[in-house]
């Protein structure tokens, strides 16, 4: 679990709250369950109708990673390929094909399979960066979902205030309703922006870094697959991926 993230969703809150009670206010004046389904119904519904069902779909998914994000072991690749290089060249590329079953990565086992049957090397990055590209331009079209979120949601908040005012409106025969209906109202343009900026947009981009840094690993791995074909030495193949490392 990312305890950061955690970390940080938590102060965002207690600071908000926290400044609320100091300032004198209730939180219970925040509580607004129709206000919440207005943002969180609208915003959801808004990213829905721009968005493909595959990709909807992929993003909620995704949303899984701020909290548990996926694995990332550069220095367990590089030792992989250091030993699989030191292996090539020792029995040659053939015996790498026990190797491939052990792999549970699609991708990883696409890569070792082609180094195996003994595509050239050129065509052999070029079949893996493609691959990468397409990967990673999902991912991403997945995680602008959350972006997309971001930028709905106070404008969202601000229907929701004014459906809240229009309430008010209906009640001026009643003045002593109107002071707590306004403060009702704007606790939805609180949902709105509370939401986008502690929430949606944070997403979003945690989940761009992460995409990138995935990436990045699978180019490292391309780049030791090339260095194994081209019967690179072991030892340069490894510090030519330890530059990926940053």
């Amino acid at each position: 679990m990312d305890v950061i993230s955690i970390a940080g969703l938590l102060l965002g809150l207690g600071a908000i709250l926290g400044g609320q009670v100091l300032e004198g206010g209730h939180l219970s004046s925040l509580i607004q369950p129709t206000a919440l389904l207005i943002v969180i119904g609208g915003t959801f519904g808004a990213v829905m109708l721009q968005s493909q069902l595959s990709v909807f779909i992929t993003s909620i998914r995704l949303g899984a990673w701020v909290l548990w994000p996926p694995p990332l072991t550069p220095s367990f690749r590089i030792t992989r390929i250091s030993r699989w290089s030191q292996i090539s060249r020792k029995e040659g590329l053939l015996a790498l094909e026990a190797e491939i079953d052990l792999l549970s990565d699609p991708f990883d086992r696409k890569g070792l399979s082609l180094l195996v049957d003994g595509v050239d090397p050129d065509r052999l990055r070029d079949l893996l960066e493609i691959e990468i590209g397409a990967w990673e331009r999902d991912l991403k079209l997945a995680a602008k979902v959350w972006e997309s979120a971001g930028g709905y949601s106070p404008t969202i908040g601000i229907l929701a205030a004014v459906l809240g005012l229009i309430h008010v409106m209906e009640n001026l025969a009643d003045p002593s309703k109107l002071g707590a209906g306004i403060a009702v109202a704007f606790v939805g343009t609180i949902y709105g922006v509370g939401l986008a900026n502690l929430v949606y947009l944070p997403i979003a981009k945690k989940l761009m870094a992460i995409i990138n840094r995935l990436s990045t690993l699978r180019e490292m791995y391309v780049d030791g697959l090339v260095g194994i074909a081209n019967g690179d030495n072991p030892r340069t193949i490894e510090t030519r991926m330890q530059g990926y490392i940053v």
